[in-house]
């Protein structure tokens, strides 16, 4: 049984946690960076940006993380996760990790009154839309050419991507009761999915 642990620093860490125990995998909540040696696969959760990083900065992460992600470990970033992942960003904060070829613009939807759920058609999931949850979402406006796209709206905004091991979504598949990209997740784990 996998092993996977979510960014438990700020974010919604607890709603991962649960959905990926309704999939059978074993959740771990991480919140020193020691706790990364004993996982399969990692999930940074939504959440605010910028806090999000200081605390990954003020706490020991970083280097970590980037280690463990050029080591192959699966990373998962959504909505804020995908900010702190991403290799650029439209505007100079937070400084992202640079693990994904990808350019991120936050809150490109607006503010939270601008929230919105809508069915995006996710091909590697299947045939059944699922419910995208965007909360002051990030888009992504520059793919990178190693960098699959995984699901658009109005069929041009990406708003999810595939590099290698790395997996990002600008929405929160974990505020669904849907448990497909937890499941997709667990597959990048297990090698089928790469």
């Amino acid at each position: 049984m996998s092993v996977i642990g979510v960014l438990a620093l700020q974010g919604d860490f607890r709603e991962h946690a649960n959905v990926l125990r309704t999939t059978g995998c074993e959740a771990k909540e991480i919140r020193l960076p020691e706790q990364l040696d004993s996982i399969d696969g990692l999930i940074i959760p939504g959440g605010e940006s910028t806090t999000i990083v200081q605390l990954m900065d003020s706490f020991g992460f970083i280097n970590r993380v980037k280690q463990l992600a050029r080591g192959g470990m699966p990373i998962w970033g959504t909505c804020a996760g995908m900010i702190v992942l991403a290799g650029k960003l439209m505007g100079d904060r937070p400084e992202p990790l640079g693990l994904i070829d990808i350019e991120v613009e936050r809150n490109a939807f607006g503010r939270q009154i601008d929230s919105f759920e809508t069915m995006i058609s996710v091909p590697v999931l299947g045939s059944e839309p699922f419910k995208g949850v965007f909360i002051r979402a990030p888009i992504i406006t520059l793919i990178g050419s190693g960098v699959e796209i995984i699901a658009t709206i109005d069929n041009q905004q990406v708003v999810a991507a595939k590099q290698n091991n790395i997996l990002v979504t600008s929405f929160h598949p974990e505020l669904t009761d849907d448990p497909r990209f937890h499941e997709y997740f667990s597959t990048m784990i297990s090698g089928v999915g790469n």
